[in-house]
């Protein structure tokens, strides 16, 4: 067994899984009349923890459609977690000869992964009949990053056509993205789906280290990931990180922050990156506000919008007139990051306080 080493908190937990500890799905995930997965971890902590496993994905395709990259992905149905306003629910395994379609999209150009966006899929057979059609769930899992996925079913082995939809999309774009992505894109993926090629993705168990936090550890994928930049690499003055909900918030101000302005012209440009601690995913879909105060005067207090930029990536800003050394960013969380959640990611992202930095 490849020998592999675990992101947590205080010391690395070196990649000690016990032998046998991989497993098919067949052998560890499946009974005669339906999947099983172990038990959820009791006691999970509100934060980022190991999942009790992690399964590897069958690749159905990749095709070019206007200027994405679409990957189609399945593994065996599991559990994941939607999430309204500050809760997440569970949503279980309906149909054991389902299957979890995964998509990921990205610029094929920049190979940018675009987290955001709301993908429809319409599942036919070989003869044209339509078996499902449904909008996938932005996702978020530890191995993956940022993804569309849902539990699908598949009546039964054989060629099936996926018909992939992708709206403009509705977040800003600035730099060379701007003007980008505003069309309706439609891309077909034929593939050959089996119940055993389902089964039989590597399953990996976590059993001493499950509910710490932390993260499992990651694998090779085929195709980018959506992270964003290191702290370091950001452009502009980087005013520090903060921790809310177990997400790291990192701000910076862009002192020329024309090219970010809807007008041409801004002073600065305040951008905020929240981010997944140990692997920075992104965290699409939160509402993001800001006040700027400088001594008992505000001079900002306003949303962030959420941007897709080729060198910040996803993230959250606004143009501002100008900073002046002392003054304090306070940002508030409105609505935590409305993604669905793969297991060790549920529980965290969710009640999230204020955090402050100063110029």
């Amino acid at each position: 067994m490849e020998r592999r080493e675990f992101v947590g908190t205080g010391a690395t937990l070196a990649g000690a899984l016990a032998a046998g500890c991989m497993e098919s799905t067949t052998s560890l995930f499946q009974s005669d009349d339906r999947p099983r997965e172990p038990p959820v971890v009791e006691d999970r902590p509100d934060a980022v923890y190991v999942p009790t496993h992690t399964e590897g994905m069958e690749m159905a395709g990749m095709t070019q459609a206007g200027p994405y990259t679409i990957a189609l992905s399945y593994s065996f149905p599991h559990r994941f977690w939607t999430v309204r306003g500050d809760e997440a629910e569970r949503v279980y395994v309906q149909d054991p000869g389902s299957a979890h379609l995964m998509l990921t999209v990205w610029d094929t150009e920049t190979e940018v992964v675009v987290p955001v966006g709301s993908p429809t899929i319409e599942l036919r057979r070989a003869d044209g009949s339509s078996v499902d059609q449904r909008s996938l769930w932005p996702m978020l899992s530890q191995t993956m990053g940022a993804h569309f996925g849902d539990n699908v079913p598949f009546p039964d082995d054989g060629t099936y056509t996926a018909t992939v939809q992708l709206a403009p999309l509705a977040v800003r774009r600035t730099g060379d993205f701007a003007g980008r992505f505003d069309e309706f894109v439609t891309a077909d993926i034929e593939f050959d789906y089996s119940r055993d090629a389902r089964d039989g993705v590597d399953v990996r168990e976590y059993p001493n280290e499950q509910g710490q936090r932390g993260v499992a550890p990651s694998t090779a994928m085929d195709m980018p990931v959506a992270t964003v930049p290191d702290e370091t690499t950001l452009p502009g003055t980087v005013l520090g990180d903060a921790t809310s909900g177990d997400a790291t918030f990192v701000a910076t101000v862009v002192h020329d922050g024309a090219r970010f302005a809807s007008g041409g012209t801004a002073g600065s440009y305040l951008a905020v990156s929240p981010r997944t601690p140990y692997n920075h995913l992104p965290l699409p879909f939160t509402s993001l506000a800001a006040t700027v105060t400088r001594g008992s005067e505000t001079s900002f207090d306003e949303s962030l919008r959420a941007t897709l930029d080729p060198e910040l990536k996803l993230h959250y800003g606004a143009p501002i007139e100008g900073f002046e050394s002392g003054d304090v960013v306070t940002l508030s969380v409105d609505t935590p990051p409305q993604v669905a959640r793969h297991e060790g990611y549920e529980t965290a992202f969710l009640a999230m306080s204020d955090v402050e930095f100063t110029v």
